[in-house]
């Protein structure tokens, strides 16, 4: 089952590295952001990958070559098959790269990948955050609603402290910083292919028209995840997750479990 990673955006809020590299290729530890990613879904047994590359998307191709020679790859870009070269075979990827163009949006750079679906249902993730959610659970929750679309929907932490007072102004309550108790999109989502008749072009937003298609359809299903969620928006959010990875205790390195 494919695992496409929508890697394009110009990941502006991140431009003390992203002038130079894609965001996804953010470090955390001494590997990217998307090498985590990918190796996440590898440990549930997922190992076919389709990354949608827009800015920066050379690279991308860059990394990955350098990759392949250290690790199991098949690499394609676009159609075309990367030559191979295996010495040190400790787990099989097979990593394809597709042009989606720079200012293509992430309902069309789905779209763009459509021809590469050869299944019935597909994950997709965008290539900025990490997550400890059971990817077996997602898909089994799919599987189980019927529906076209399954998004994986969280509580995220409040940026901010939370104050309560009563009628003459005094505090009654105060929280450091809680779980919100609004559900917003985690990012996860298992997708059947009958989604591409969703999307009309490069120019659609997969977050807007689509999304509100299928929920006026009834084919979209949230999957709810209470555990560790976050995403790469920010220089503070990098110190955050390089912190929490030196610490030997990632919630997403399940492959060390």
């Amino acid at each position: 089952m494919k695992v496409v990673i929508l890697s394009g955006g110009f990941g502006s809020r991140l431009s003390e590295y992203t002038k130079t590299i894609p965001k996804p290729l953010v470090t955390i530890g001494n590997k990217p952001l998307i090498w985590h990613l990918m190796k996440f879904y590898s440990t549930y047994g997922f190992n076919d990958f389709i990354i949608c590359a827009g800015y920066k998307g050379e690279e991308i191709k860059k990394y990955f070559l350098k990759l392949k020679k250290k690790q199991k790859i098949n690499l394609f870009f676009n159609n075309k098959k990367e030559k191979q070269n295996f010495k040190n075979q400790k787990y099989i990827w097979k990593v394809r790269i597709v042009d989606t163009g720079l200012n293509t949006q992430t309902g069309g750079r789905i779209k763009k990948v459509k021809k590469f679906i050869n299944e019935e249902n597909f994950f997709m993730t965008y290539g900025d955050g990490l997550s400890n959610v059971n990817i077996r659970q997602t898909l089994n929750f799919h599987y189980q609603k019927k529906k076209l679309a399954t998004v994986t929907i969280i509580n995220p932490k409040s940026k901010f402290g939370s104050i309560r007072i009563d009628k003459n102004n005094y505090v009654t309550n105060f929280s450091e910083k809680p779980i919100s108790k609004e559900w917003i999109n985690g990012g996860f989502f298992v997708l059947n292919k009958k989604i591409f008749k969703f999307i009309n072009n490069s120019k659609t937003i997969w977050e807007n028209l689509p999304m509100k298609r299928l929920t006026k359809s009834k084919q979209l299903v949230a999957f709810k995840h209470k555990g560790f969620w976050k995403p790469m928006d920010t220089l503070k959010d990098k110190f955050e997750m390089n912190k929490i990875w030196k610490s030997g205790k990632a919630p997403w390195n399940i492959w060390d479990k």
